[in-house]
């Protein structure tokens, strides 16, 4: 497969960037919770954000607080879980009700975890998640727990990089930039959007229908991207170089 080729350094005047984090501004890790914050990113999103006049937002499976957490608070503007949770840049937010059968799949995620220490359980409070990046021998078991869960609860399945999440059905990244372009803040801009996950497709697909692009980070794949770069140190450079 060719690898795309790599973007111009991005003129802010003209940006609406949206980004996502793990793979994409951070390295990712064999723990969610090992990923912490950086000074060089932190300089470098608060530059971006009073450049592009607001118009920025991260696109993250992490809930709200990681988020936070891991970026210092420097960016407001926000999509959580996967879209399913969306602060807009004045703090107002959207999160769906509670899923009735989050409990259950919660229980039996948190159960199946403790059957190995190289699995780790994450609560997100809208979806819980299993990661087997730690114990790859147990991805098969994790993967058909999480499919027996999402048929048995009415939850969806979000397949990420070593890691089943079960969420309620809801907005994807794509809907979520969907709404942020529609917003005073962020309309009239080109829409870019930098991700490494099948996760981020949505988002790739959306932009480029919104008349922007995506920028896919990692190895090549069939992909909505129509630029690539390499790796998380690529993507920190490429963002230094915006003007």
């Amino acid at each position: 497969m060719l690898s795309l080729p790599a973007p111009k350094p991005l003129r802010l005047a003209d940006a609406a960037l949206f980004l996502d984090l793990d793979g994409t501004l951070a390295p990712i890790a064999a723990r969610p919770q090992d990923v912490r914050p950086d000074h060089r990113r932190t300089r470098l999103l608060e530059r971006l954000r009073d450049g592009l006049g607001g118009r920025l937002a991260v696109v993250s499976g992490r809930t709200l607080a990681d988020i936070d957490r891991i970026l210092e608070g420097r960016v407001t503007c926000a999509a959580a879980v996967h879209g399913l949770v969306r602060r807009e840049c004045h703090g107002a937010l959207h999160e769906p009700d509670p899923h009735p059968g989050l409990s259950r799949a919660t229980a039996a995620l948190r159960a199946f975890a403790a059957t190995d220490p190289g699995l780790l359980f994450e609560d997100k409070g809208t979806s819980a998640a299993i990661h087997f990046r730690l114990a790859r021998a147990r991805a098969g078991e994790a993967r058909r727990l999480a499919g027996k869960l999402a048929a048995e609860t009415g939850l969806v399945v979000q397949a990420g990089d070593m890691v089943e999440e079960l969420r309620p059905p809801g907005p994807s990244k794509g809907d979520s930039i969907r709404a942020f372009m529609a917003t005073p803040a962020f309309r009239g801009a080109t829409p870019v959007f930098a991700g490494d996950d099948a996760t981020d497709e949505h988002g790739f697909a959306e932009v480029a229908r919104l008349g922007g692009y995506g920028v896919l980070v990692g190895r090549p794949r069939e992909t909505e991207a129509r630029f690539g770069l390499r790796n998380v140190e690529d993507v920190l450079a490429w963002l230094e170089a915006a003007r």
